[in-house]
């Protein structure tokens, strides 16, 4: 039920920042703005301030948004009015305004953090589940359990990890920059502290995606092995489980976390059929043996068992909050952080070094925003801040019919003091609105797919 209002509200809200930025600039620039449009097509509200020149309005097909400025370009201006034509300005002042709009969405971004940082968030503890079999966690000999205390990508200075969200992003960064990542853990309550090393340098950036952590072998915060809610007429109910028990051994492995007995279910498939388990658990102090017969399910990455029962309990959670400078300074840096990252990602998947999978398009956009908003107040502002960053990096990229692209063909006046030749913008808007029609086609298939997988 919270999607659809989730998604328009975040549409509206980064829309509306964006072309405001536009706007703004414009008018303190001196350009006379004819309408601000928040949608495309029919309008379904317009108003204009009195002694206002521009023209409100809300448009029915809401993914998008203009501001229209008087422009001897697009109609005849008037003598008297030529002053106020958007192409009369100068170099600087059309830089600015085109500029204006990507970097109210960036500002936007860094306003959101910070409500976040301030008003602080509910985050699972960096307490590491086992790794996962062969992984690079795996390798560098982490075992499950240890908490990790501080994290740094290479040569750095170790820094504070405060929760598991915290490691997970650095661990992204680490992946995409193919960098050492160093963690400080601590392996129980109290324990001596050691380092550990992993060694992402090899990692294949077209495999950075929603599976990431898994191929690191950090899947998720450790929790308690015991069994959540189980579905009826489901193997677990067949197998006798309860929801409580606490499970101790699977065949001959003895089990240390949730997320190690979801793979050791998983794993459970062969060719295509599920083997049966014998389990040992623990309910109400005593200990039971039962045989567990998983049943096998088709999902992207393959075949895999299922018992149907929530497996894993909540893992255990802190309050990440952050005072008014500090909140605010980690704003900016992690604005900042996503920004270039992204960049990267784009150029990456520009020279194939990474995955077109990781493109997204509005139905996941429409899920993560359902989602987010169903969690809370502070997730759905980060949820908003990403997105909001995406839009602001998106339109700064260099092609033409986006506000890169006009930035490009002022770079290129401001170098030869001449604009671009009305041919070549011909050519180069319609290359760009190809370029614009791939990337969003590739984003929508990768929707349906995930949805349809």
């Amino acid at each position: 039920m919270l999607t659809l209002p989730a998604f328009l509200i975040a549409l509206g809200l980064l829309i509306a920042v964006h072309e405001y930025g536009h706007y703004r600039v414009a008018v303190a620039c001196g350009v006379k703005v004819l309408r601000f449009s928040i949608g495309f097509g029919k309008p379904l509200l317009r108003w204009q301030p009195k002694g206002s020149a521009t023209e409100f309005v809300l448009g029915a097909f809401p993914l998008g948004g203009y501001v229209r400025m008087l422009d001897e370009r697009e109609a005849p201006v008037p003598a008297n009015e030529r002053h106020l034509a958007f192409n009369t300005q100068p170099l600087r002042a059309r830089a600015a305004i085109v500029a204006a709009g990507p970097l109210a969405n960036l500002l936007l971004a860094v306003l959101l953090y910070a409500l976040v940082h301030w008003i602080g968030v509910q985050e699972p503890k960096a307490t590491l589940a086992s790794p996962l079999p062969g992984s690079i966690a795996q390798a560098a000999g982490l075992q499950g359990g240890e908490l990790v205390q501080r994290a740094a990508l290479g040569a750095a200075e170790l820094e504070p990890v405060r929760s598991f969200e915290d490691l997970r992003w650095i661990l992204t960064q680490g992946a995409l920059e193919g960098t050492v990542v160093r963690l400080e853990v601590e392996p129980t309550p109290g324990a001596l502290r050691r380092e550990v090393l992993l060694d992402l340098t090899q990692f294949d950036t077209r495999e950075a995606d929603a599976q990431m952590l898994r191929k690191i072998g950090i899947a998720g915060p450790w929790t308690r092995p015991v069994l959540g809610e189980i579905m009826p007429g489901s193997p677990a109910q067949r197998a006798g489980l309860q929801e409580g028990d606490l499970v101790l051994q699977v065949d001959a492995t003895p089990v240390v976390d949730g997320l190690q007995l979801r793979e050791l279910i998983r794993q459970a498939v062969q060719d295509g059929k599920a083997q049966a388990q014998t389990w040992r658990i623990e309910r109400a102090g005593t200990a039971l043996q039962l045989r567990v017969q998983p049943e096998p399910r088709q999902e992207p990455t393959g075949i895999v068992g299922r018992i149907g029962a929530y497996v894993g309990a909540a893992p255990e959670f802190v309050r990440v909050r952050y005072g008014p400078l500090e909140g605010l300074g980690k704003a900016f840096a992690r604005t900042w952080d996503i920004s270039v990252l992204s960049l990267r990602m784009m150029g990456r998947m520009l020279i194939g070094e990474a995955s077109l999978k990781n493109l997204s398009g509005p139905l996941t956009i429409a899920d993560y925003a359902g989602r987010s908003a169903s969690l809370g107040l502070t997730p759905y502002l980060a949820f908003l801040a990403v997105i909001s960053v995406s839009l602001g990096v998106l339109n700064l990229l260099p092609v033409p019919v986006l506000d890169g692209g006009h930035l490009m063909y002022y770079l290129w006046e401001g170098v030869t003091g001449r604009p671009v030749p009305d041919p070549w913008l011909e050519q180069l808007q319609r290359g760009g609105m190809a370029v614009l029609l791939l990337m969003m086609a590739i984003a929508l298939f990768n929707d349906i797919s995930r949805f349809l997988g």
